[in-house]
Order: C-alpha cells, then sequence, then structure tokens
C-alpha cells in the first residue's frame, strides 16, 4: 500500500510538491480506466481511504 506521497518521491525523487501528488491521481484514473476493462472482472488498482492505494482485486457482486 502507498500513499501518493510515498508514490511521488518513488517517482520523482525526494521533491515535495501537491501538484506531483495530483498528478498521481489522474495516473491513477488511468491506469484504472485500463486495467479495470471490462469493470465486471473487478478492481486492480483499490483506493484506501485516508491512506493511499494498493493492488488487489475486489469483485463487485
Amino acid at each position: 500500500m502507498w500513499s501518493r506521497r510515498e508514490l511521488a518521491n518513488r517517482i520523482r525523487g525526494e521533491r515535495d510538491g501537491g501538484a506531483e501528488e495530483r498528478a498521481i491521481d489522474a495516473h491513477v484514473k488511468n491506469l484504472r480506466r485500463k486495467l479495470d476493462d471490462p469493470p465486471a472482472a473487478g478492481r486492480l488498482v483499490l483506493t484506501m481511504t485516508g491512506v493511499g492505494y494498493k493492488l488487489g482485486v475486489t469483485h463487485d457482486d
């Protein structure tokens, strides 16, 4: 599980910036659009509210 800040640090180094964290949201959105197709297959990128993101599969039954 990674927070936005951890992901930004891994990608761009130790620079601090809120804009980079928002860029992470946009990239996650694009990944979801590509990976979660068809939607019935379940989500591969999960949001952990207040924590960050993790990889996994959930099925909307």
